[in-house]
């Protein structure tokens, strides 16, 4: 069982990959009591029906628990993949030549004049032979089969590589080509298939893979736009009806274009899978660390993906290497942290949660315990946005008056994305009305998302009462705690946030007491 020593949730978001050994009802209401507030859907396994079926699961405990939770698709992305290979793989040995083409059928041995065997290779990807140049890289398997190309045919119909480190090929394993400058559009047609699923059912963001440059992103966004005819006229959310974007930054071309991505995208992910492949992998721990940079300075919620808690998906316990990199991630700045194999495929899903969740309450205690000061997003300080200025000061309210917490009215998300940038020690909880709007916030670090309506008479001073029993009702409050309230006139219109108060539970007439 989930330890109970300390039950509070993270500022931290901690998001969970759901599959075969977690798609139930029962298995997601258990990730969410370990701690899961965000909820994956991998488009690279399964099918549309199985999607479907985990959506719902996640949609009835959102219900059930009365708590925003938010659910985004991941894209398979442009992946180049080996073709057929016979069941018991081929071996490809140290110093021998791999032919790799588009035009086989199936993968086979070809003995050469001089006595070895070339090994020739089926390829998913047309243009491989034309694209990559002699002395680029060609790996398999996540790199752990390593050529380099020797010679191509000028028609294009093969690709040459001498094999340096070797091992068994078998259908289906994936190609990276860290050195070679790809035609390969960002979106495929299987993840158009997958943003047309997404867009009908609603979800709350969707992951772009393989993104090498801020048009990608720009590109799926035009789209979803146009799939979304009707964003224009919901004036509760300001980004409409068009799902957010989430830029997955796994390539080196897209480390070397990190901020505009970062500007073009709605949060950034630093999915180490891939990214450790394509660029040496001592490489990986520096760049995490200038991609979640890039992604604060941007105001962007950054995710850390991959092999968090690896040995979890067995083992009930991590390594403390992983306890280590969880921890660092959250110094480094990240504001979600993901789960992919641990609770798809592993054997206790909502125990790696958990682990996740006391080992992001132990740094986010570590880091309180710093002396505190507040850097707002550069690029919203040259933009001057109103709402973030109001926001920044929030913090220093909050910072001098000893606030336990931050409550605001955030129709669209927009309050509730400011004042998560500036990395409050303290929890936000964010009211709107717009289901959409606060599913999107469960991304958002420190944010604890409410869905209410506003008082029916749309005046501060019955907010500032509701919120008072809502925060005694659910006990995130007692009577007489110091908070630190943000709103504006009319609520229930996104873009209206401009008064900033400080306030004590349960005072009579509250700091709104006397508001028209």
């Amino acid at each position: 069982m989930p330890h109970e020593a300390d039950s509070r949730p993270t500022l931290t978001k901690i998001i969970a990959t759901l599959g075969p050994a977690s798609e139930s009802a029962d298995a997601v209401r258990a990730l969410v009591d370990a701690g899961a507030t965000v909820f994956r859907l991998n488009f690279s396994h399964g099918s549309f029906d199985d999607h479907l079926r985990r959506l719902r699961a996640v949609r009835a405990v959102s219900d059930d628990v009365n708590l925003p939770l938010a659910v985004f698709g991941d894209l398979p992305g442009p992946k180049i993949r080996v073709g057929r290979v016979p069941a018991a793989g081929l071996v490809l040995h140290a110093g021998a030549d791999a032919l790799i083409s588009h035009d086989l059928d199936e993968a086979r041995y070809q003995p050469d004049p001089d006595g070895q065997r070339t090994v020739l290779l089926p390829c998913s990807y047309q243009p491989l032979a034309r694209e990559v140049q002699p002395g680029h890289r060609v790996l398999i398997n996540d790199g752990a089969i390593r050529m380099l190309a020797v010679d191509a045919d000028p028609r294009g119909a093969w690709l040459r590589c001498r094999v340096t480190v070797g091992g068994l090929v078998t259908t289906g394993k994936g190609i990276n080509l860290p050195d070679s400058d790809l035609s390969a559009p960002a979106l495929t047609d299987r993840d158009l298939a997958c943003v047309e699923w997404a867009v009908e059912h609603a979800l709350d963001f969707l992951a772009l893979s393989f993104v090498r440059r801020a048009d990608d992103v720009l590109d799926l966004k035009r789209r979803l736009s146009g799939m979304c005819p009707a964003c224009k006229s919901e004036p509760d959310d300001e980004h409409g009806a068009s799902i957010p974007v989430i830029a997955k930054i796994e390539k080196p071309q897209a480390v070397a274009d990190i901020d505009a991505i970062a500007d073009a995208a709605d949060a950034i992910m630093v999915a180490r899978g891939d990214l450790g492949v394509e660029m040496d992998l001592v490489r990986v721990p520096v760049v995490q660390k200038r991609i979640v940079a890039a992604a604060n300075e941007w105001g962007k919620p950054c995710i850390v993906a991959t092999q968090m808690l690896e040995t979890m998906i067995e083992n009930a316990t991590p390594t403390r290497a992983e306890a280590s990199d969880v921890a660092n991630a959250i110094f480094d700045g990240a504001g979600c942290l993901m789960l992919s194999g641990e609770t798809a495929v592993g054997k206790r899903p909502d125990l790696a949660v958990d682990t996740m969740r006391r080992i992001a309450l132990e740094a986010e205690r570590h880091l309180a315990s710093l002396p505190q000061r507040a850097d707002p997003p550069q690029r919203l300080v040259q933009q001057r946005y109103r709402t973030a200025a109001l926001a920044h000061g929030a913090w220093h309210v909050a910072h001098d008056c000893a606030a336990e917490l931050v409550v605001c009215w955030s129709q669209a998300g927009g309050t509730a994305r400011y004042l998560s940038q500036n990395d409050f020690s303290i929890p936000i909880v964010a009211y709107s009305s717009s289901p959409r709007a606060t599913r999107r916030m469960a991304l958002l670090r420190g944010v604890i998302p409410v869905c209410s309506p506003p008082p029916p008479s749309g005046r501060l001073a019955d907010w500032n009462e509701q919120a008072d029993r809502d925060l005694l009702a659910r006990g995130w409050a007692a009577q007489g705690t110091p908070i630190v309230l943000l709103a504006g006139k009319p609520l229930g219109q996104a873009k209206a946030t401009n008064t900033i108060a400080f306030h004590r539970v349960g005072d009579p007439g509250g700091f709104f007491g006397h508001d028209a």
